[in-house]
C-alpha cells in the first residue's frame, strides 16, 4: 500500500507575514511526503533525546527530512514548516514512532533524496 493512501488530505490555513490569510491544501503524494518527513524528524529527535542515537545520526535523519520536503513538497519553506507543525500536532508520539517502524523504508523508496 502506498503511503499516500494512508495520509488522506492535509488541509492547512496559513497566515503569511504581512499578507492576508490563504489556504494551502496538501493531498496525495505531497501529504504522504509531509507525513514521511514528520515521521523521520520526530523519530530522530525522540531517539536522540532517549540517547539511542548520537547527534550525527540525528542530523542525518533531519537532513533527509529537509531533502524530502525540498524535492517532494511544493510551497514556500514557511508553508512546509507550518504543514509539518500541523502534522506533528495531529499525531501522537507513539503513533508517529509506529509509523517510522512500519513505513520508514517505504518512505525512502517513495520519496528518494538523491
Amino acid at each position: 500500500m502506498r503511503i499516500a493512501a494512508l495520509c488522506g488530505t492535509l488541509i492547512l490555513a496559513l497566515v503569511p507575514l504581512g499578507a492576508s490569510a490563504e489556504s494551502r491544501i496538501y493531498e496525495g503524494s505531497e501529504a504522504a511526503a509531509l507525513r514521511c518527513a514528520n515521521t523521520l524528524a520526530l523519530t530522530a529527535v525522540a531517539l536522540s533525546g532517549a540517547g539511542l542515537v548520537g547527534e550525527g545520526e540525528k542530523q542525518v535523519m533531519l537532513g533527509i527530512t529537509v531533502r524530502i520536503l525540498d524535492r517532494h513538497v511544493t510551497g514556500t519553506w514557511a508553508q512546509k514548516r507550518a504543514a509539518m507543525e500541523v502534522m506533528r500536532d495531529r499525531r501522537s508520539v507513539p503513533d508517529t514512532l509506529e509509523d517510522y517502524r512500519r513505513n520508514a523504508v517505504r518512505c525512502l523508496a517513495q520519496f528518494p533524496i538523491n
